[in-house]
């Protein structure tokens, strides 16, 4: 029996937890000495978990153990599959998942310190090879590429050396793109492009995330460790803050025209929490409602704001929300399942922990929850009802 047995299940937020090496054969050697070691001061700790996980491959005994319950843990660097190909197939085996998104937790680290947009390309490209290269491993495995778009003509590159080396998602800050709003023409290609190649655009906690302003932080106290010891670094003050940078982006996709321009494009909005996403999508048709007379962008507009939204982007609430008062809030047809594997901000039960919550939540919006709102985002419409 798998741990989602008796249900099609995507899992629309995986991470892989990467090794020292891991970019290494990805970079290219003229560009080498711009980007930085993947780990720093964090190095020997992290190397001391990578050995002992290594070293459970020749312990019959350790490798059992491993794969008891990986849902539940250990997490981190030391779980089943966090780094290792072959373990991560047996772990979806157990998981029974259908297919699962697979992000970075640490590799775009050289690209984003990066002092040289070369810097920062190499380095995105790196990652996206060395996803591909995790990925290829499995179809079910669906690696995202991070595509920065700080400079135009670069981005629409990298996203077609992407898509070419099979990425399932591209990923873009939730920032500003440069100096540019992501809705400006100049980055039209880009989403034509995955319009056309039927793939979404995806937002994470990460690149563009905005966390609690510096001078907040000076409170005359000692700053408090990171929420879980996960991979983000997050505290309980920027945790609150996760939902500001998605909606400041998905307001500029909605207003600068680019829903209108690419009806067909999709996007997800993953690990920020989604339990805002109602309240959003009302403030978007407010702000319409008071301004629509008078702006011509917004007199423009073929749908109201909310319209663009439900048709485009889907996001996954945390293992904690209230998905069931989520659902009867904000409909079924805009949230999906997450693990956050091997992150251990998943829980170590999130199935149970969202099931708790639907005790009044039909069939049909459970399923539009697990599966086929993360088909539609990912054009699977091969594996959707009939």
């Amino acid at each position: 029996m798998t741990y989602s047995s008796g249900r099609i299940i995507h899992d629309a937020d995986s991470h892989v937890m990467e090794t020292r090496e891991w970019l290494e054969p990805f970079i290219e050697e003229a560009v080498r000495g711009a980007l930085k070691p993947l780990y720093g001061r964090e190095r020997s700790r992290i190397d001391d978990l990578l050995d002992g996980a290594k070293a459970r491959k020749s312990d019959a005994a350790a490798m059992e153990k491993a794969f008891e319950n990986p849902i539940a843990g250990p997490k981190g660097w030391v779980a089943a599959g966090a780094f290792d190909p072959d373990e991560r197939r047996r772990v979806l085996d157990l998981f029974g998942f259908s297919s699962q998104l697979v992000f970075a937790t640490s590799s775009l680290r050289p690209a984003l310190s990066a002092k040289s947009v070369d810097g920062l390309y190499a380095g995105a490209r790196a990652h996206n090879l060395a996803m591909a290269a995790f990925c290829g491993t499995d179809p079910r495995l669906l690696g995202v590429a991070y595509v920065p778009l700080d400079d135009a003509a670069r981005a629409i590159e990298e996203t077609e050396v992407a898509l070419a080396a099979g990425a399932g998602a591209i990923w873009v800050s939730a920032g500003a793109a440069g100096d540019k709003s992501p809705g400006h023409p100049d980055f039209d290609p880009i989403w034509a492009r995955l319009q056309a190649a039927g793939k979404p655009f995806v937002l994470h906690i990460g690149p563009g995330t905005q966390t609690q302003p510096k001078p907040f932080q000076n409170n005359g106290r000692e700053r408090a460790p990171d929420l879980h010891g996960g991979g983000e670094n997050l505290r309980f003050a920027d945790y609150v803050m996760l939902a500001y940078a998605p909606q400041i982006f998905l307001t500029a996709m909605v207003y600068d025209g680019v829903f209108d321009r690419f009806p067909e494009l999709k996007g997800g909005v993953i690990e920020a929490g989604a339990g805002w996403a109602p309240e959003f999508l009302r403030e978007l048709d407010l702000g319409f409602k008071s301004f629509g007379r008078t702006d011509p962008y917004l007199k423009a507009m073929s749908l109201k704001p909310s319209d663009y939204i439900r048709r485009a982007v889907k996001f996954t609430p945390f293992p904690g929300e209230d998905v069931g008062r989520m659902i009867k809030d904000g409909g079924a047809d805009l949230f999906m399942f997450s693990s956050d594997y091997p992150h251990p901000e998943g829980t170590n039960d999130p199935l149970g922990r969202f099931e708790r919550t639907m005790g009044e939540i039909d069939d049909d919006a459970k399923d539009r929850f697990y599966r086929r709102n993360f088909e539609e985002m990912m054009g699977l419409k091969v594996l959707a009802p009939a």
